[in-house]
């Protein structure tokens, strides 16, 4: 039994027409422009997806145009030898998953940094050099891209968590 359209009312004859006019693209029988596109959803903190091509020809994908100008800083910093092993988005697992005394599974809490690097300890060389020791000190360093927006409650615990869990602070740009 067809449907005539035309007996819908004007929202689901709209509605139909759309769905329609997808099928026809996909299947090649009519040009993508003439789908109509859905209004792009706004990001919560409103920030722009930027991307950068590495030398390799790789395309990195950054949340912000802030977090990758910091990237285009590092790289920099990494090429004049200031800074080593630079990495991008390395996750921390700050609470194991476990199971409770119910039976209910309860995720890990993670968390992802946005760059970690190891560049020199100033402070450390110049007391091994006021000594006339040979040292070539390395320090670990977790950073993150912040706004005022992004310092959320759950940020606040996180970092809290990787100070106790692992030592190491976070470095807000």
């Amino acid at each position: 039994m067809a449907i005539n359209v035309n007996d819908l009312p004007p929202k689901y004859q709209r509605q139909a027409l759309e769905k329609y006019m997808e099928q026809q693209a996909r299947r090649g029988l009519m040009p993508s422009a003439a789908v109509p596109q859905e209004k792009a959803k706004a990001n919560k903190y409103h920030n722009t997806p930027t991307e950068r091509v590495t030398a390799s020809g790789a395309v990195l994908h950054f949340d912000s145009q802030k977090e990758a100008r910091r990237y285009d800083v590092l790289a920099a910093r990494l090429q004049a030898g200031q800074i080593r092993d630079l990495r991008l988005q390395v996750e921390f697992t700050l609470q194991e998953a476990y199971t409770d005394t119910e039976g209910r599974r309860v995720r890990a809490i993670r968390y992802k940094a946005d760059f970690t690097y190891k560049e020199r300890d100033a402070a450390e060389e110049a007391v091994a050099a006021s000594k006339g020791w040979p040292c070539e000190s390395w320090r670990y360093v977790v950073e993150d891209v912040k706004s005022r927006a992004t310092k959320t409650q759950k940020y606040a615990i996180k970092k809290k968590l990787l100070k106790e869990r692992f030592g190491l602070d976070i470095t807000e740009v």
